[in-house]
């Protein structure tokens, strides 16, 4: 039975090639598995197991507990990384789009889809501006 092949520009890619750089990457990836299961499993069977009332007890930061364990926090915070977030998501999306953008086939049709992206940010931010969220009190 032939190997099916692929036809392209430069000549002729049998099917099988390209198939086999998948395999490398399946090897790769279940070797990492096989290491890290391996250092799991020999750290578990090496480490010494002696349960104390100390060890056991909850800290952070090395400090014992002490008092409730609900402390009131500011929304802000949360408010502030949140927008953080949403415009570390905007320059993940911008860097390809710079390289695509490049492209003569492409060029003016990305523009107006990036516009648009923008923006829907510019809204957004808008909106946490009128809200007040980006004073800082």
């Amino acid at each position: 039975m032939p190997e099916p092949t692929v036809v392209t520009g430069t000549g002729t890619v049998v099917a099988a090639d390209h198939f086999q750089s998948y395999s490398v990457v399946g090897l790769l990836a279940a070797v990492g598995v096989l290491f890290v299961a391996f250092a799991f499993g020999a750290g578990r069977l090496l480490r010494p197991v002696v349960p104390t009332p100390e060890k056991l007890m909850t800290y952070e930061c090395g400090v014992d507990p002490v008092g409730d364990g609900w402390a009131h926090t500011q929304v802000r915070y949360y408010v502030y990384a949140f927008l953080y977030v949403i415009f570390a998501v905007d320059s993940i999306f911008l860097f390809p789009w710079a390289t695509v953008f490049a492209d003569p086939r492409y060029g003016a049709a990305t523009l107006v889809e990036m516009f648009v992206f923008l923006g829907f940010l510019a809204v957004g931010l808008l909106y946490a501006y009128k809200k007040g969220v980006l004073t800082w009190t």
